[in-house]
């Protein structure tokens, strides 16, 4: 059997870094004599060039892999357990097989000579350099300025997970986690227009609204190949 379990990308596989930041930084000892310039770890640039590095090894590794480390779809029977959440104006909807959990927002920090438009930076994630994925820009959805509302809405991460590692995406809104009716799933509509392209596996009507249900491992398969 595969083992799907999500990887951090300080996984023991990876060459080893001087994670400096963890012993004598801001998350160590604080006794780096850098502090005194700098303030913070992230204003260093030995923890730019650390997370640049990481993630040109990580990228390197995680194509390197073979297809048949792919998560084994899950069996989900007559209902499929999906995380609902909002980009723009778009209502998405992803498998929970696929997310490690909801967060509140955190600091990116972006990169020098970023290769990607897709790959927005770096945001720590319990002690490690996670790299961060813009989903809108990754499924072609225009950016949008949603009208003020009475309605409350908190933007979100999303940490994301697969047999390819560990990615951290922002969101608008989260809905939660709801079951889907396999049975209300309908085939998206090819071409033109259609919202996530390539990546939609499906559409259903949720409450009012139109849900385009997302193709897990597309999707982790696109955010491995934004870092090579």
């Amino acid at each position: 059997m595969v083992d799907s379990s999500p990887t951090l990308i300080t996984d023991d596989s990876l060459p080893i870094l001087d994670d400096c930041w963890k012993r004598i930084g801001v998350y160590g000892d604080k006794s780096c004599p850098r502090l005194v310039e700098h303030v913070h770890c992230r204003n260093c640039e030995v923890y730019a060039q650390a997370a640049i590095s990481l993630l040109d090894r990580y990228g390197s590794q995680l194509l390197e892999r073979d297809d048949a480390t792919a998560d084994v779809e899950q069996d989900l029977g007559e209902c499929r357990s999906t995380l609902i959440f909002r980009l723009g104006e778009q209502w998405l909807g992803l498998a929970t097989s696929g997310l490690v959990s909801v967060v509140s927002q955190t600091t990116i920090h972006s990169l020098p000579h970023q290769r990607s438009r897709s790959v927005l930076g770096v945001t720590n994630v319990n002690g490690a350099l996670v790299a961060c994925i813009s989903l809108q820009d990754l499924l072609g959805l225009e950016p949008v300025q949603i009208a003020n509302t009475e309605r409350r809405v908190v933007p979100r991460m999303l940490i994301l997970g697969s047999s390819n590692g560990v990615f951290v995406a922002p969101v608008d809104e989260v809905e939660g986690i709801h079951r889907i009716a396999l049975s209300a799933i309908r085939e998206p509509a090819r071409g033109v227009g259609q919202a996530a392209g390539q990546y939609a596996k499906g559409v259903v009507r949720w409450r009012e609204r139109s849900i385009t249900l997302l193709d897990e491992q597309l999707l982790a398969q696109a955010m491995t190949r934004s870092l090579a």
